[in-house]
């Protein structure tokens, strides 16, 4: 049977119009079901504008949506046929094989915690996020999932991150920073320096290398990047604001002269490449590790190009057996820790 991805059709700002798209596009590029989980009025009329001609995609319907701006907890427990609860749900039965889900990031990941349970030994799920560099793409956690942490906390992000920058980034033997405002050991508040004593304490078993700092997540010099999900989710925003600003600025020049807009044509193809390489809509979405089941979290702006992506690495999760690496690995992993 095909590996079948449950998604969220509802949840986005461009929902269904750009999820429904981009769930089309995932199933016919790579040949798997799709089952797309909202109103099914409006699911309907989406896919009728595409050839969905011998493409598996079922339709669970529910009228109920969490919004951006709703409490997660509160539109869980009122909402219990929400579309990402019934999207998470279709994962915890065994209806599908992994999930998508853009829109609320707290509705999503508690939808995921509370409906599918965490893996073995892990006290907390963490938001990985895959960051590009002027190298190879890195691995960022805590993205957002958890804005307290203390310091053990970060030792199982390290290790998690670990295993994903293996399995799906394909490093060997990747190196383990902890995000902080100087590389200097003693560098930062209480909870970074009390977090820097417990990752060094096994630095042979994570590869810790010691304090790193912002602009370090760009270079590629270090492969996993951990700090809590306040700071996390702060560097993620940063960063796109940051890129979308530069990419303003540089499109005003090229329009500001005649020279200037001939100079813009003939560097089209450069600034392509750029782009392709930065772009967080090629990355698609962020893997909710510590969950059972494969969970993705895209933008909550996402297109029908991020979707695609995003199922594209909720396929690739599954196909790759991450949450069954993952506990076996960790295991052995804590077991040096210990």
């Amino acid at each position: 049977m095909p590996i079948r991805i449950a998604v969220d059709a509802m949840g986005g700002d461009y929902a269904p119009l750009e999820i429904v798209k981009g769930a089309v596009q995932a199933a016919r590029e790579y040949n798997i079901a799709i089952q797309l989980v909202g109103d099914e009025v409006q699911i309907k009329n989406e896919l009728a504008k595409y050839d969905t001609a011998g493409l598996d995609i079922g339709i669970t319907h529910t009228d109920e949506v969490i919004e951006m701006g709703e409490s997660p907890a509160k539109a869980l427990r009122a909402k219990k046929n929400a579309s990402i609860v019934l999207t998470v749900a279709s994962v915890a039965k065994g209806e599908s094989d992994g999930l998508v889900a853009a829109g609320s990031t707290g509705a999503a990941m508690a939808a995921s915690l509370f409906g599918l349970g965490r893996l073995p030994g892990i006290k907390r799920p963490v938001i990985c996020c895959t960051m590009p560099t002027t190298k190879q793409p890195i691995a960022l956690l805590d993205g957002g999932a958890n804005s307290d942490c203390e310091p053990e906390m970060l030792l199982e992000f390290a290790i998690m991150g670990r295993i994903f920058a293996q399995l799906i980034l394909g490093y060997e033997n990747p190196k383990v920073g902890l995000m902080n405002i100087g590389e200097e050991e003693g560098k930062g508040n209480e909870f970074t320096k009390a977090t820097f004593n417990v990752l060094n304490a096994k630095k042979e078993i994570i590869n810790f290398i010691g304090n790193v700092e912002g602009r370090d997540t760009f270079t590629g010099d270090v492969q996993v990047v951990v700090c809590d999900g306040f700071v996390g989710n702060v560097i993620l925003k940063t960063a796109e604001g940051a890129l979308k600003m530069v990419t303003k600025l540089i499109k005003q020049e090229f329009m500001s002269s005649p020279l200037n807009m001939l100079i813009g044509l003939i560097s089209k193809s450069v600034f392509s490449g750029i782009k392709k390489k930065i772009d967080y809509e090629k990355i698609g979405g962020a893997l909710l590790l510590g969950v059972k089941g494969v969970s993705v979290i895209s933008h909550g702006s996402s297109n029908a190009y991020a979707i695609k992506n995003a199922i594209r690495v909720a396929k690739e999760a599954v196909e790759k057996n991450v949450n069954e690496k993952i506990v076996e690995m960790y295991n052995e992993s804590m077991k040096e820790v210990n």
